[in-house]
């Protein structure tokens, strides 16, 4: 199935972009109509908030139910936002005191993007190439592998600025191009994967060791620091994953399972690790959830969840 063509221009300011999000003004807001999916959210500058297909940048700014706004190393995180700034082209941008939002910036910076959907929050899943498309503005395409390198996407990846985070819905030979490419800067030790913890472990003995040492996959950060902020500790991790029952399949076998399968955690211990490389999941966007599932599984807040302190 082909992608579409979405021209348009990359904005910032008075925003608060991170590695693997931005806000994008199309310049034929009807074409957002022509992707399958609900409604594009837009909001009164004409602008939608992308999700930047395949990646997972390190978060700069994450908000824990009941646990305030928190991040991971900042160092890689914001190193990750500064290469999607540069990507796009976006200069000159003067950030708040705490580091969040733009207040200036040379921004409105041409480029455009191939999407096919809109995901549950609004989010136009995309793929992003920065300057004028070599196509017609709204007309559709095939995106292939050498087309694919062009992409922010698959270049973060590459430069070992992300994570792949791979969703149902992902062609089969893109994904595997993108894990190609992150296997590569795992081998060369760039950027995120000369500290990488999530195979390797890592002991939660406190939210700071989660929030300023371990360089893990945010997916697996943003479970963590649910169930500390509302649990207290660590433990019983596991139990609460396999609580949320997240659906995943496992590329290494071709099954169907629950996130918490590749999760290690002996009981009683705050010692954590991911037992498979993340290119080799992929994950459900779980379109019937709400957006505060596992949050309000740990408060009791949905019927019939099972207690994960159990």
């Amino acid at each position: 199935m082909p992608f579409k063509i979405i021209a348009g221009t990359f904005r910032v300011v008075n925003y608060s972009p991170d590695g693997d999000s931005v806000r994008f003004g199309p310049n034929v807001p009807s074409f957002l109509g022509d992707l399958s999916g609900p409604p594009a959210s837009v909001n009164q500058r004409g602008d939608v908030q992308l999700r930047i297909e395949a990646i997972d940048t390190l978060e700069t700014h994450y908000s824990a139910a009941g646990g305030g706004t928190l991040n991971q190393p900042l160092d890689l995180a914001t190193k990750a936002r500064q290469r999607l700034l540069d990507f796009v082209g976006i200069t000159d941008v003067v950030w708040d005191r705490r580091g969040m939002n733009v207040v200036s910036a040379r921004d409105g910076t041409e480029g455009y993007i191939l999407s096919r959907a809109v995901e549950k929050f609004g989010r136009p899943v995309a793929f992003v190439f920065a300057g004028p498309p070599p196509e017609t503005d709204g007309s559709e395409v095939f995106l292939d592998e050498d087309r694919l390198q062009a992409s922010y996407n698959h270049v973060v990846l590459a430069e070992g600025l992300a994570y792949p985070t791979f969703y149902t819905g992902l062609f089969a030979d893109l994904r595997r191009a993108l894990a190609t490419a992150t296997r590569q800067a795992r081998t060369a030790g760039l950027g995120i994967h000369a500290r990488d913890a999530t195979t390797t472990g890592f002991n939660a003995t406190s939210l700071s060791v989660v929030t300023d040492d371990a360089v893990i996959l945010p997916k697996l950060f943003r479970r963590i620091v649910e169930h500390m902020v509302g649990v207290g500790t660590a433990i019983g991790f596991k139990g609460s994953l396999a609580a949320s029952r997240e659906p995943v399949l496992d590329l290494a076998t071709a099954n169907f399972t629950h996130f918490d399968t590749f999760v290690e955690q002996a009981p009683g211990t705050t010692a954590i690790r991911l037992t498979r490389d993340p290119e080799e999941l992929v994950f459900d966007a779980m379109p019937l959830r709400p957006a505060n599932h596992f949050s309000a599984m740990l408060s009791g807040g949905l019927q019939g969840a099972e207690d994960p302190r159990r």
